[in-house]
Parts: C-alpha cells; sequence; structure tokens
C-alpha cells in the first residue's frame, strides 16, 4: 500500500499473480488424474482449463478496474517480487515437459490418450512463449536468457528475435506478419504469420551481422543458437525416450506457436498506422493505443501477465507486467483473450463480432483499417459510409520528418526506454564499433531495446 497523489493505491491482484503458476502444474495433474481414474478426459485437461474454463472465469469475475497510479510505476518495477513469479514458471514448465514425454511414451495408453497429454502440454508451451515474452522485452541479461531457454519447448526461438526487433517496429502495418489484417481469418493468418516471422527474425539477423561483417551462418547469429537450442533439446529426449518420442514434441510445439499466433492474431485485427513524413524520412506513425485491441478480464489478466493490456505494452515495451496500465482511448475487445481464441476459431462468428467493431473504432471510415487484399474490394463495397482512398496512405501530419538530434551529437538516448548510444562506446552488438558517430547511424535503425523509436525520435544526452 502506498499513498499517492490519486489517494491509497494498492495492487488488487498481488496475491493472485502466483495462481499463473497452476497453469505449468496441468500435466501433473494430467497424469495423476488419468493414473487414478483411468478417464482420458484428464489428459486433455490443458485445452479444457484453458479454452472452456477460462473463458467461463473471464465473464464471472468480469473487468479489473485498477490501473497503477504513474507515480507507483517505478516503486511497482522495483519490487522484486513480481519478478520471481515469472523466474518460477520456467522449471516448472519444463518439469511438465520431462514428465508428460516420459509418462505417454512408457505408460500404457492408446494414440488418442496419447495425443491427448502432447497437447496439452502443448498448452504450456504457448504459456511459456507468453512468459518469455514478458522477460525477453527486459535489459537484464538473465532475463533474456530465461526467455530464449523458454522458447527452446516450442521450436519458435526466433520470436525473441522478430517480435523485439520486428512485430514493435511494424506493428499495425501491411509490412508485419504478426497483425492481421480486417477481412482475414485465422486459417489464411495461420501460415502468413509463422513464416513471414521466422523469414524476418533471420533477415533482421543477416542485416545486424552484416553491420558487424559477419555471416549469418554462424553462432553470433541469434536465430541459429536459438534453433540449435531446440535440437539440443528434443535430442537428449529422443536419445532419453526413444524416436518414438518425436511426433509428440513435434505436436505439442505447433500447439504452442499456434497459441501465440492466436493471440496475435485478435491483438491487432484491422488497425493500421498511416505514413507520415517524405523521402528518406518516411516513415509509419508512432505506435499509439489506438493500434491494439485490449481486453482488461481479471482472470486472463492474472493467467498471462497484463499480456492483455497490450496498448500499453506497446507504447512501453521495456514496462513490467505488474506496472502495465488500460489506456481509457484503447479499443476492447468483447472479452477475455481465450474466449477472444475460441471466436478466432469459427470465421463466420469472428468476422460478425469483430468487424462491426474495427468500423466503429474508425469512426465509420473502414479505408482507414488493415485490409487483406484479397477482400478489400468487396469489404470497401460493402463498407456503404467509407472512404475510397487507401488506408495506408501518406498522412498529412509531418511530425518528426527531420532529425531532432544533432548528426554531431556525441551521446544521445531513446525518449522511450531510455537506451543510451554513446559515440565513443558505439553498440558492437548492433554492429557499430567504438567511435562510430550518430551520423553513421541509418536513418532506419531503431532502439534496440524498445523497438518503438528510431533514429528520427532520439534525444542529445547532456
Amino acid at each position: 500500500m502506498a499513498e499517492t497523489s490519486s489517494g491509497t493505491w494498492r495492487d488488487n491482484k498481488r496475491y493472485l499473480w502466483p495462481v499463473a503458476l497452476l497453469m505449468p502444474l496441468l500435466p501433473f495433474i494430467a497424469i495423476a488424474g488419468f493414473s487414478t481414474t483411468r478417464n482420458s478426459a484428464f489428459l486433455w485437461i490443458g485445452p479444457i482449463v484453458i479454452l472452456g474454463i477460462v473463458p467461463v472465469l473471464d465473464l464471472l469475475f468480469g473487468i479489473d478496474p485498477s490501473n497503477p497510479p504513474r507515480e507507483m510505476i517505478e516503486a511497482l518495477e522495483e519490487d522484486r517480487y513480481y519478478r520471481w513469479i515469472t523466474f518460477l514458471f520456467l522449471p516448472l514448465q519444463y518439469a511438465g515437459l520431462i514428465a508428460a514425454m516420459a509418462y505417454l511414451v512408457r505408460a500404457d495408453l492408446t494414440s488418442f490418450e496419447r495425443i491427448g497429454l502432447a497437447v496439452t502440454v502443448g498448452f504450456i508451451a504457448g504459456l511459456g512463449i507468453n512468459t518469455a515474452h514478458e522477460l525477453g522485452h527486459k535489459r537484464e541479461s538473465v532475463e533474456r536468457w530465461i526467455a530464449k531457454v523458454a522458447l527452446a519447448q516450442s521450436f519458435y526461438g526466433h520470436f525473441y528475435i522478430e517480435h523485439n526487433r520486428g512485430h514493435h517496429v511494424r506493428v499495425a502495418t501491411p509490412a508485419d506478419p504478426a497483425s492481421s489484417r480486417m477481412g482475414e481469418n485465422f486459417y489464411q493468418f495461420w501460415p502468413r504469420t509463422v513464416v513471414g516471422s521466422a523469414r524476418s527474425a533471420w533477415s533482421l539477423e543477416v542485416k545486424r551481422l552484416a553491420r558487424r561483417q559477419h555471416s549469418p551462418w554462424s553462432l553470433q547469429n541469434d536465430v541459429v543458437t536459438a534453433w540449435l537450442m531446440s535440437v539440443v533439446l528434443f535430442g537428449a529426449l529422443i536419445i532419453w525416450l526413444g524416436i518414438g518420442v518425436l511426433p509428440y514434441l513435434i505436436l505439442q510445439a505447433v500447439i504452442g506457436f499456434t497459441l501465440l499466433e492466436a493471440v496475435n492474431y485478435l491483438e491487432h485485427y484491422g488497425l493500421l498506422r498511416k505514413r507520415v513524413g517524405v523521402g528518406e524520412y518516411e516513415r509509419y506513425e508512432r505506435v499509439e493505443p489506438r493500434h491494439s485491441w485490449n481486453s482488461n478480464n481479471v482472470t486472463t489478466n492474472v493467467l498471462l501477465y497484463h499480456l492483455q493490456r497490450h496498448s500499453d505494452h506497446h507504447t512501453n515495451p521495456t514496462r513490467r507486467y505488474q506496472a502495465l496500465q488500460d489506456p481509457a482511448e484503447a479499443p476492447a475487445l468483447p472479452t477475455g483473450y481465450a474466449g477472444m481464441i475460441l471466436l478466432a476459431l469459427v470465421p463466420v462468428l469472428w468476422r460478425r463480432v469483430m468487424d462491426p467493431r474495427v468500423v466503429a473504432h474508425l469512426d465509420g471510415d473502414v479505408s482507414l483499417a488493415n485490409l487483406s487484399p484479397r477482400k478489400r474490394q468487396r469489404i470497401m463495397e460493402h463498407a456503404s459510409n467509407s472512404v475510397s482512398s487507401p488506408g495506408y496512405e501518406r498522412s498529412s501530419r509531418t511530425g518528426a520528418s527531420t532529425l531532432t538530434t544533432r548528426p554531431d551529437a556525441p551521446t544521445v538516448h531513446c525518449p522511450c526506454c531510455g537506451y543510451v548510444y554513446d559515440m565513443n562506446r558505439g553498440d558492437v552488438r548492433e554492429g557499430f564499433l567504438p567511435g562510430t558517430p550518430w551520423s553513421a547511424v541509418p536513418n532506419s535503425w531503431v532502439c534496440p531495446d524498445c523497438g518503438v523509436r528510431d533514429k528520427l525520435d532520439f534525444i542529445a544526452s547532456r
């Protein structure tokens, strides 16, 4: 509890956050329940709980009205209690994976039962990606390392690169493989985002390593090292349990990253940022709360570490989950992420619920939406009060159309996250050797910590 200008405020979810650690225990509950009762339903407990029970709890417990006052954010972020909750997820995640894989190989199970347990493990892998998402945005090396380990189970380690340096830069634009388009159903989105995200991560690493004059085919490439971690993990389990475990390892990995991409699908559906600036300074407008769909249902908020407060996350990517806010101007989903995933699996219902919300959010001007190219003409024809200009035209806003810092500034910093570029030290990881002047940093370069601000936004430090 703390005294603030807003009165007395306390985190009313402080002792609810550990509930998230019950999720990686589901494989143990599945094994114990099945061993005791021989009821196959226990082995499918992952989807039953996450897609069956959680949506109901979201409706029962409703909306979370609590927003931490801005003057409390720093104190909240420094409270290590919250950090340990995310740290503890990893050992539980991997204990569940190991126990489940051993059980499904060695126990007397039918194929249906083995698939059920693998699917349950896959749902935990998906939640593990969410934990990796929270940790991967932080500056501390131990948190970034844990994030990479958490992603190995789902063979999706490239997410660490693409999400931070790709998605956060291009979010809510046609160029982002992880931003879904109005008129695009989940089954069309899935292959586009899975393939596109892997390609983007590789391209980002190739560019970074080229500045360092390194080959991408080396352990300097974070995509290579991420995939090698998965190969080692899968290889160790195959050596221990036999080749028969491989199909179930693949199944749980696919389920894990599919759960992630289902969340990606609903987070920015149909939302679009405009082009601003002119010439070499042309870019997408800065990310604002209106470019992400929010949900503030208590249950899923606790289980996903406030991922549903997505607008604030994209505005302040390095902010810790307990301090995230729900901006009033952010568009709202009709229910929590778990329920929205179910809706996304039935495209006709999804469009009936979400397309009118996109149009309403854009004040009826559907041309301002991120539209599926194959559906653009049809959507525009059915939008009686839309205009005909394409939604991603250059805006009249000129905002930051020129550099905001002197080309020879010795030290500059990111106004979003505080990342500092010092000419004398450079940034070797980014490919800028000590002594590299600010003028030699490409205008297309984006802050490596937050991905929100690019070179044009940086401010000279005093």
